[in-house]
């Protein structure tokens, strides 16, 4: 049996879509952090079968609407003192800055580094966003 010890102060991610863990894990740069934190992949699941967990023994800043882009059915739990305070649930942003780069050739952020990409909600219902430059059409899913 796999045994993880109790958060006392930091943050569980659930209901990340087995398999992209690895993916949020290397992007919050917690395989460089210097505190405890685990990432436990294909957990069962009631609602998909299979999940992914990332828990962190302490406090950082996240980017929620990376979150949300990559998974939008992700929720975080703020542990303090081994209590969860707060439950946050993530959603598709309107907008991502900087977090995806466009794939269109001729599109000027790819010509002109120092443009930022910034991509916006198009479609909800199909995860969509297009590049605010180019209209380039992406799929929310995965960050590069």
């Amino acid at each position: 049996m796999l045994n993880i010890d109790t958060i006392k102060n930091g943050l569980v991610i659930d209901h990340i879509k087995a398999g992209s863990g690895p993916q949020i894990f290397h992007f919050l740069g917690l395989d460089k952090a210097n505190f405890s934190c685990a990432l436990i992949m294909n957990v069962p699941s009631k609602k998909t079968g299979k999940k992914d967990i990332i828990k962190i023994d302490n406090i950082i800043n996240i980017d929620y609407s990376v979150l949300g882009f990559i998974d939008p059915n992700i929720s975080i739990a703020v542990i303090k003192d081994e209590k969860i305070v707060r439950k946050i649930k993530m959603e598709l942003p309107e907008r991502v800055e900087n977090v995806i780069h466009c794939k269109n050739p001729r599109c000027i952020t790819v010509t002109e580094k120092y443009i930022r990409p910034v991509f916006r909600l198009t479609n909800k219902e199909k995860s969509q966003y297009a590049c605010e430059y180019c209209d380039a059409l992406y799929s929310a899913g995965s960050i590069d």
